[in-house]
């Protein structure tokens, strides 16, 4: 906090042991949490708050106003859990009226380039990888991965554990558990790999195999798929958070079952 190099406003509230690097500038109505780190030429604006343990690299712009013209200049937050990396160049909007908050979880990876828009709300343990770009109101699950140069549509919803290919067109929501690619974008199969590493059973991952099998590769249209997943299937947390993501899609579900990636 004596970095003289560095302009923090008088109202922002910093914790103990934060470092500021020189040519940072932090607004007012900003809170900062013990032991972050910023970096030098970072431009930290009103509504920010940033949790314990972060790191912000040099060139981030967290809690800029959204590029939204139907923005009115409504007070609104931009929130970044703790034990964050934010990486160089990266853009955080805040929220605006529809959720009033921009908010991104705990261990979260934000890559170089990476821009997160207004009103998304991104879970824990998330990866979001060089030059992505998530339009308005996209909601990310708990360790879901995306990779570079994604583009993901307003309002797209991407379930946990979920990974998508790096330059993908995101314009259908990713249930979780899967993994999505091609063009347009397509189920290829559940994250095995991601969920062994998470510790996820040989039996829990086959449940879901299994569950996935009926609803892209058995020829069944949605609603018939999800009335034998419940009918013939043990109801268990992974079970039914499937068949709760894809009722409650807005835009629908990715595509079906395209043959072996």
């Amino acid at each position: 906090m004596n970095q003289p190099l560095a302009y923090v406003h008088p109202g922002a509230k910093i914790a103990k042991n934060v470092v500021i690097e020189p040519f940072t500038t932090i607004h007012n109505n900003v809170e900062i949490g013990e032991g972050t780190w910023i970096g030098s030429n970072v431009t930290i604006m009103e509504g920010a708050r940033i949790g314990k343990n972060c790191n912000i690299f040099p060139g981030a712009v967290i809690s800029a106003v959204p590029q939204d013209l139907k923005f009115g200049g409504e007070d609104s937050l931009a929130i970044i859990g703790d034990n964050c990396t934010v990486r160089e160049c990266v853009t955080i909007n805040r929220g605006t009226v529809a959720s009033g908050v921009t908010k991104l979880g705990d261990n979260c990876l934000v890559m170089a380039t990476a821009h997160i828009a207004h009103d998304c709300h991104i879970g824990d343990n998330a990866i979001i990888v060089n030059g992505v770009a998530l339009a308005g109101h996209v909601t990310v699950g708990n360790f879901a991965i995306i990779g570079g140069l994604a583009a993901i549509h307003q309002f797209i919803s991407i379930g946990d554990h979920a990974m998508i290919s790096g330059g993908s067109l995101v314009r259908k929501d990713v249930p979780p558990f899967t993994k999505a690619a091609k063009e347009p974008l397509s189920y290829v199969g559940i994250n095995s790999i991601g969920l062994r590493r998470r510790g996820f059973t040989p039996e829990k991952i086959r449940e879901i195999q299994d569950i996935y099998r009926i609803l892209y590769q058995k020829n069944y249209n949605t609603t018939q798929a999800l009335g034998i997943i419940e009918a013939e299937m043990e109801a268990t947390p992974e079970r039914d958070e499937i068949i709760l993501f894809i009722r409650n899609s807005s835009r629908g579900v990715m595509k079906g079952y395209t043959g072996i990636y």
